[in-house]
């Protein structure tokens, strides 16, 4: 028998390519069913990679460490930009081609995706409302549930404003984190601040515009799931039950950190 301890570790073996390629399963024989599991699939896998990012920045951040934080909010917008690209893969797909296997997916939706409502909570955008959608996965369901309940990667943000002295008001660092967040014109001022002397406030200038390309990746990314859906169903239900590219459309009007898109008309 093989020691498990000696024996040479392998390409696939160290990725468990075995498992992983064999997690496809198209419910119809429609060719272009397997290119949506895959896309489907990957941005999954990008989204554990931006939680496992986002948890290392919140965790350094929350700590005072603002620089080393930056590392993984830049890796962050770079893989939200290659998953803003992936919808030009999907629309390849035309609307006669996915028309032939819709009907597999039932009630099934990208809507239902917890890594991407954690990914959402984790920036700041709490809504109690998703976890129904998880009831069968108690797992899922209870890690969505831990970043509502937790500070969001704003709320950390704002509490080293807060220490370093700017003039966060104290109505916003004792509020109940696990409600949506409102903007503030206080936050407002104190960011403002930041902005208008750079030098003084380096860390957190960079800090700020590291946020700002999260929210800024996230709303292209938005956007051009929009634009995608709009070309291959038009604006047909979604499976799950939405608006379809309504829904979508409205998704375009949120904001993870308001106050720095805001403070941009008062410089």
């Amino acid at each position: 028998m093989t020691d498990p301890a000696t024996s040479p570790i392998t390409y696939a073996g160290y990725l468990a390519l075995d498992d992983l390629l064999a997690a496809q399963h198209p419910l119809s024989d429609q060719h272009d069913e397997m290119l949506f599991v895959v896309i489907h699939q990957t941005k999954e896998l990008w989204l554990k990679q931006i939680l496992h990012e986002v948890a290392l920045a919140q965790g350094m951040i929350r700590a005072g460490d603002l620089v080393p934080a930056y590392k993984s909010l830049a890796r962050v917008s770079r893989i939200q930009a290659v998953m803003t690209q992936s919808w030009d893969i999907l629309a390849t797909m035309t609307p006669a081609d996915y028309l032939r296997f819709r009907h597999v997916l039932g009630t099934s939706s990208g809507f239902q995706s917890d890594q991407f409502r954690r990914f959402e909570t984790m920036l700041g955008l709490k809504d109690a409302s998703f976890l129904k959608f998880h009831e069968d996965r108690p797992a899922a369901r209870a890690a969505l549930q831990a970043a509502i309940d937790a500070p969001s990667l704003y709320d950390d943000a704002l509490a080293q404003l807060a220490a370093a002295g700017l003039p966060v008001p104290q109505e916003v660092l004792s509020r109940n984190v696990s409600a949506p967040y409102e903007a503030s014109p206080g936050v407002e001022a104190a960011w403002l601040e930041v902005y208008r002397d750079t030098e003084r406030w380096w860390p957190f200038y960079q800090l700020a515009e590291k946020l700002v390309d999260l929210d800024d990746a996230l709303l292209t990314w938005r956007h051009k799931h929009v634009v995608t859906v709009e070309r291959i169903i038009g604006r047909k239900m979604g499976t799950g039950g939405t608006d379809g590219v309504g829904y979508l459309t409205s998704t375009l009007q949120r904001r993870c950190f308001p106050e720095l898109w805001s403070l941009r008309t008062r410089l």
